[in-house]
């Protein structure tokens, strides 16, 4: 039967608001935390729907003058704002795609976007919608032009400042995760089940769902691209939904991932070699532990939370899920999770494999998401109420930084530590009416600890 194609495109906008290099008036106030007393730096402080980066990628550009977040000021477009003078500046034009990686040697970012508009397809006879596929590109925008000439109030077409490095084959299946590679020359991305099948390892059986999401089976793989020349390599398959795709920019070729069931993970993290060589568990758990929230934070180091939010002989008085701001105390995850065994904020060495406890909380959920400075002195976490936590590493210090960023919000705070390890930078809804509207903060580590020496 001869099929007819019905085509609805859902249009781009080019009217001025969605342009690249529009700017916005700053919103940068200064707030004191109620209970630390902290001074708190909101560069966004009214209610447009925020977020930042995940705290597995980096948030400043190399001059490190600009964070890249998201908002819906231009819905679906990446903003920056100047952490100095609060200017914001949007950055893409054209939508994007999962991860937003900004390049830590130049002024450039990279994303996923699709490579045509959205279309529907509906045979003759039919009236099931179905989407035809469209291929992946990854794009590179030249953020110095965009913010020079947005400056200068003189922006060209957005062709003048985002380049395609090249197109995804649809047969890899690509999408979701995307991470920009040390070398900056490579850049990762998701390679879906039917793809991975191909280059699973004989006599590998694909993993079932794990946990009450059900979520975690494969295979899935990881593939790279060139941004210079778009060529394309294939890296690894493994047997399991791969989430969280992260690289260490200090080292080129090397990469750590996960497998994302939603919650608690047979063996949660991984890492492996741009040529797909090294494959292994990064920290061996048992079916006791719950860690999550990998983070490459130097060189040589990833920090992880190993979890301890449930409670010891059951997960709460009514043993059902307890939702919200407290996930995973579902019985179905297993008997993990629990401080029974130790828990907390963990570093992890890429080199020695050797894994230390870098804190944890007295009580509650314990560290949730974590992050830490490149030279080894800080790590920093949030929990499940939202509070700061900074650790000294050298004497094992915690201080609570900052609260008050409340459990209502429309997600968690996911702390990233800047680059030069003298703040971190948070999503938080402590200014939003509503409890769920987020902004974009920064929370300085405090003097006296930069000041501290050691012997």
């Amino acid at each position: 039967m001869k099929q007819i194609f019905i085509i609805a495109a859902v249009c781009i906008s080019t009217v001025a608001s969605a342009q690249i290099g529009k700017r916005f008036p700053s919103e940068r106030k200064e707030v004191i935390d109620p209970v630390t007393g902290t001074k708190l730096l909101f560069l966004t402080s009214t209610p447009a729907g925020d977020s930042k980066i995940y705290q597995t990628h980096n948030q400043w550009t190399s001059d490190g003058e600009w964070l890249i977040f998201r908002s819906n000021r231009a819905r679906n477009e990446a903003l920056a704002v100047n952490e100095k003078t609060g200017d914001i500046v949007q950055v893409t034009e054209g939508g994007y795609t999962g991860m937003l990686n900004v390049a830590r040697k130049t002024m450039k970012l990279y994303f996923l976007r699709s490579s045509q508009r959205d279309t529907v397809r509906r045979t003759a006879g039919d009236t099931t919608r179905r989407r035809n596929p469209i291929p992946l590109q990854i794009v590179e925008v030249d953020l110095a032009k965009v913010f020079a000439d947005s400056k200068a109030g003189k922006m060209k077409t957005a062709n003048n400042y985002q380049r395609v490095c090249g197109t995804i084959p649809l047969d890899l299946e690509g999408g979701g995760d995307m991470a920009l590679d040390g070398d900056e020359e490579w850049a990762y991305f998701r390679v879906g089940k039917n793809a991975a099948a191909k280059h699973l390892a004989a006599g590998t059986k694909p993993a079932d769902n794990f946990g009450p999401r059900n979520m975690g089976a494969g295979p899935t793989g990881i593939a790279a691209m060139n941004v210079f020349t778009g060529e394309i390599k294939y890296v690894v398959s493994v047997p399991f939904q791969i989430g969280h795709i992260q690289t260490n920019p200090w080292v080129a070729g090397e990469i750590v991932f996960c497998w994302e069931t939603g919650g608690k993970s047979p063996q949660r993290t991984w890492t492996v070699m741009r040529d797909g060589t090294g494959l292994r568990p990064l920290y061996p758990e048992s079916e006791y532990e719950w860690v999550t929230h990998e983070a490459v934070i130097g060189k040589d180091e990833v920090a992880i939370a190993i979890m301890g939010h449930r409670k010891i002989g059951g997960v709460d008085t009514t043993g059902t899920a307890v939702g919200g701001a407290n996930p995973g105390q579902d019985p179905a995850w297993g008997p993990s999770g629990t401080r029974e065994k130790p828990t907390g904020l963990a570093i992890v060495n890429l080199r020695t494999r050797e894994t230390i406890i870098a804190g944890q909380t007295k009580s509650g959920s314990g560290l949730w998401h974590v992050s830490g400075s490149p030279d080894g002195r800080w790590a920093v976490g949030d929990d499940f109420t939202r509070n700061i936590y900074l650790i000294d590493r050298n004497t094992g210090e915690m201080l609570l930084l900052s609260t008050g960023h409340k459990p209502t919000a429309g997600d968690h705070p996911h702390p990233t530590m800047s680059p030069d390890g003298t703040k971190i930078q948070i999503q938080s809804a402590m200014l939003s009416a509503d409890g769920r509207s987020m902004n974009i903060c920064i929370i300085p580590v405090p003097e006296a600890w930069l000041k501290r020496t050691y012997k």
